[in-house]
C-alpha cells in the first residue's frame, strides 16, 4: 500500500470516527444507538491497525490524525 492510500484510508477513518461520535450526541433509539456504538469501535480499531503500518519516513501523519480522534472525544 502507497503512502497516499494509506493517507486516505486514515482520512476516511477519521472522517467516519467524527461522524459517528457526532451522531451519537443526537436523539437515537437504543438500536440505532447500540450499531453506532458498534461501528465506532470498528473504525477506531481499523484506524489504530492502518496506524500500526505508517511509513517510517512520516510517522507524524498518521499520529497526528490518531490525536485529533483523542482530542474529539
Amino acid at each position: 500500500m502507497t503512502t497516499d492510500e494509506n493517507l486516505t484510508r486514515l482520512r476516511a477513518h477519521h472522517n467516519n470516527i467524527s461522524r459517528y461520535r457526532r451522531l451519537l450526541r443526537t436523539r437515537l433509539l437504543p438500536l440505532e444507538r447500540q450499531f453506532i456504538e458498534r461501528r465506532l469501535s470498528d473504525e477506531v480499531a481499523a484506524l489504530q491497525s492502518l496506524s500500526a503500518f505508517r511509513p517510517s519516513r512520516s510517522p507524524s501523519v498518521s499520529q497526528g490524525l490518531d490525536d485529533r480522534c483523542r482530542l474529539q472525544r
